[in-house]
């Protein structure tokens, strides 16, 4: 019997190897992998730009405070906002913790502008945005709910794709609309860029904050560094994690410059996020994403993989 907490129905099949898309079990079996560790391994498995990073950060310097100053942080924070909206970056672990980061900024903002009672979020049926308990009940769906009482409060749900159940579930108390780009367990349910757009304009028209949840589809997975970008639209606040680190735990909030005003030192913090070893994984990672004709390879990739599944 394993010693391991049954919180997974784990598969008999392990492995002991990876190599680009392919996984080696502990029998010898080669399986072309599909499951990408859920949305993880952005570049395949050893990556060798990866794989030779860790080895020379390794060597030198995995941990310190984020008390001091970091280079290889302060280097991935500043690539982060030189490609893409946000002004500044939260660094944690995970894509849990990027959301409840996500959270306490759109609450953080509205009390430092003298509107605390603007702290109530609503989120969309179907969504997944982590396991600690304010991402939990966020997403609010009820196998993963139960037994986790009492509810954390301060969310309001309405079904996915539903503009009319949105615009009436907006309050004098609501503070931020969260949702992801893509839904991932709920289906990969695209939202499409005709939703996109009217939700912005909703959000600006109400005063109210727009947080995109890219934790799965972002950093280039949709053919965009970001999949919101296809709808050519700009969020407030946006929580990443899995394709960020390769396979490495890294997670992190990217925010504007209007929302981040709250965050002052002691509003929020991480003991792991933002370590010398993750950072430079991070770094790794959009050396080769950044990369001119990357992203257009994604492109093409995703079209023919579209155009052959269909034909099945």
């Amino acid at each position: 019997m394993s010693s391991i907490l049954g919180t997974y129905k784990r598969r008999e099949v392990s492995f002991s190897e990876g190599k680009g898309v392919y996984l080696t079990s502990t029998t010898g079996e080669k399986y072309l992998d599909f499951v990408s560790g859920i949305a993880v391994n952005s570049l395949g498995h050893c990556h060798p730009h990866l794989v030779d990073t860790i080895k020379k950060q390794s060597e030198k310097l995995w941990h310190v405070s984020n008390a001091f100053t970091i280079p290889e942080q302060e280097r991935l924070a500043k690539r982060l906002t030189d490609n893409t909206f946000a002004d500044f970056v939260i660094f944690v672990n995970s894509g849990a913790e990027a959301t409840e980061a996500s959270i306490k900024v759109a609450r953080k903002y509205f009390f430092e502008i003298g509107q605390p009672e603007r702290n109530r979020i609503i989120t969309f049926e179907g969504a997944f945005h982590g396991r600690t308990l304010a991402a939990l009940f966020a997403a609010n769906n009820k196998e993963h709910t139960l037994g986790f009482g009492p509810k954390v409060d301060g969310f309001d749900q309405v079904p996915f794709g539903d503009h009319e159940a949105l615009k009436k579930a907006i309050t004098k108390n609501t503070a931020a609309i969260m949702l992801e780009t893509v839904q991932g367990e709920g289906g990969v349910r695209v939202v499409p860029d005709y939703c996109l757009k009217p939700l912005r304009k909703l959000c600006d028209d109400n005063g109210i904050l727009l947080i995109l949840d890219e934790v799965q589809c972002g950093i280039g997975r949709s053919g965009k560094f970001f999949a919101f970008e296809w709808a050519n639209i700009v969020p407030d606040i946006v929580p990443i994690a899995k394709g960020i680190g390769g396979g490495f735990p890294i997670g992190a909030c990217l925010v504007n410059k209007k929302v981040a005003v709250g965050m002052k030192p002691g509003t929020h913090g991480s003991t792991f996020g933002g370590n010398p070893l993750a950072m430079s994984v991070g770094n790794a990672v959009l050396d080769i994403v950044l990369q001119k004709g990357f992203l257009e390879n994604v492109q093409e990739v995703g079209s023919y993989f579209e155009t052959k599944l269909k034909e099945v």
